[in-house]
């Protein structure tokens, strides 16, 4: 599967819109296994494939940087005096 066709010289490694809704459309597992094989073909010279397997990682960054966004707690910004747990009073070892 390419991602980038090839046409002009230095345009290659711009994508269109509709290469990056197809992407967007792939699952994690096909576009993570896209992305080896594509660095595979950089590896032995394509210079193609190089950029293609970028836009792939890029979009996975992506995505797991959205998906952690969302499951993250947010930050607590008190000092660490406040959020430490008082020790309770009546404990004296």
């Amino acid at each position: 599967m390419t991602i980038i066709s090839s046409v002009g010289d230095h345009n290659d490694l711009r994508t269109s819109g509709a290469e990056a809704l197809a992407l967007e459309q792939l699952p994690d597992g096909e576009l993570a296994e896209l992305a080896r094989s594509l660095r595979v073909e950089a590896l032995r010279g394509n210079r193609k494939a190089r950029g293609q397997a970028h836009m792939c990682e890029v979009e996975l960054r992506r995505r797991h940087s959205a998906t952690e966004a969302r499951s993250r707690e947010p930050l607590d910004l008190r000092s660490l005096e406040q959020r430490q747990r008082p020790q309770a009073w009546w404990k004296l070892w």
